[in-house]
């Protein structure tokens, strides 16, 4: 249910595109909000989301997140959130990210899914996602808040597309055969020093169940997962700060590692 009017929505959207767009901060929208639905949040999210579609920036897939049940807690949400991937997000393994691209960069180690069939209705099952999924990569997502020192509500932070930044994927693609979604280990480090530790079973419980919930979401709201598409499932460890000039490298048990170049 929305409680919001179609003009706060717009409203909403228009601040947060201008502050991305400008570098500057908003503040929090959610105190001056108290009666704002998860709804109205992921209207807003839809609005900047059809804007950037006819800007001619691609989708790429979604990301998921709140996936750790201390953090819902937090947040007093029962489940995760999602936002968009677009194409125009995605860096190499050890390229350089512009400090310009980002505002308060921090930093999660994550397993990315690669589509290789369409998950495109609500009555899907696990066998459903894990027959679609062609493969999986080390991914480091970097999350980013156009929301003043991230002072975020749950309200903010959807309406933030998930407090979505850039992401970076490994180049060794692994079958899901190759390892156990649940209890590989992610290690990220920082000049040879762990900076966040976690490990599968974070992500609720299972990487693939995050994944599940997202496929099922997406059929509901009208953007069903598509072959190809990107699948950020979610944070195996706790999210770190990211400072220009630092080299980030996350380790995944079973798939490898891939690095963030934070460029000074």
């Amino acid at each position: 249910m929305t409680n919001l009017s179609v003009e706060q929505i717009e409203q909403v959207a228009g601040t947060l595109r201008r502050a991305g767009g400008s570098g500057v901060a908003c503040a929090p929208f959610q105190p001056d909000l108290p009666g704002a639905t998860l709804e109205d949040a992921y209207a807003v999210q839809e609005v900047n989301t059809l804007a950037s579609l006819a800007s001619g920036r691609r989708l790429a897939g979604r990301k998921i997140g709140l996936t750790s049940r201390s953090v819902q807690h937090q947040m007093g949400v029962h489940q995760p959130d999602f936002g968009m991937l677009f194409a125009d997000m995605a860096f190499c393994d050890g390229e350089a990210i512009p400090a310009d691209r980002l505002m308060q960069p921090r930093i999660e180690g994550e397993i990315a899914f690669v589509l290789g069939k369409p998950l495109d209705r609500e009555s899907l099952t696990l066998t459903d996602v894990i027959g679609a999924i062609d493969y999986a990569l080390p991914a480091i997502e970097i999350v980013d808040s156009r929301i003043a020192d991230w002072k975020i509500g749950i309200f903010d932070t959807i309406a933030d597309n998930a407090s979505s930044g850039l992401y970076v994927l490994g180049t060794r693609p692994a079958r899901l055969s190759d390892f156990d979604p649940t209890l590989c280990g992610m290690v990220i480090e920082n000049r040879g020093e762990p900076v966040s530790t976690g490990a599968g079973i974070a992500c609720l419980g299972n990487p693939l169940n995050a994944t599940l919930w997202l496929a099922r979401k997406m059929a509901k709201v009208g953007r069903p997962l598509r072959e190809g598409d990107t699948v950020l499932s979610g944070a195996l460890g706790p999210m770190v700060p990211a400072r220009p000039g630092e080299i980030y490298e996350a380790r995944i048990n079973g798939l490898g590692s891939v690095r963030a170049i934070m460029d000074a």
